[in-house]
């Protein structure tokens, strides 16, 4: 199982529309992606409800992980990349 562990950008964290792009780009994904705060139970990125719960600042650390299968380590690199830049704009 690919997994990347990243800090958030956006200085917001993922709330509202980084949030909203994030979740966008999970649903684009060919596999089940997910997003744990460290330490915390992981949740399906591809929920914007389950995201939001996550309630993540700007500047901590979270986990994504995809599901074995084709694409997965790309989506995993894909979703990090993206949480690594500053979605607030």
């Amino acid at each position: 199982m690919p997994q990347r562990t990243v800090t958030v950008a956006s200085k917001v964290g993922l709330h509202a529309r980084p949030a909203a792009v994030f979740v966008k780009k999970a649903g684009e994904q060919p596999v089940p992606v997910t997003l744990a705060r460290d330490g915390g139970k992981p949740v399906n990125a591809k929920s914007m409800l389950a995201v939001m719960s996550l309630d993540v600042r700007g500047g901590e650390r979270v986990t994504l992980a995809a599901a074995e299968g084709e694409g997965a380590a790309r989506a995993v690199d894909e979703l990090a990349d993206l949480l690594e830049t500053d979605l607030d704009g």
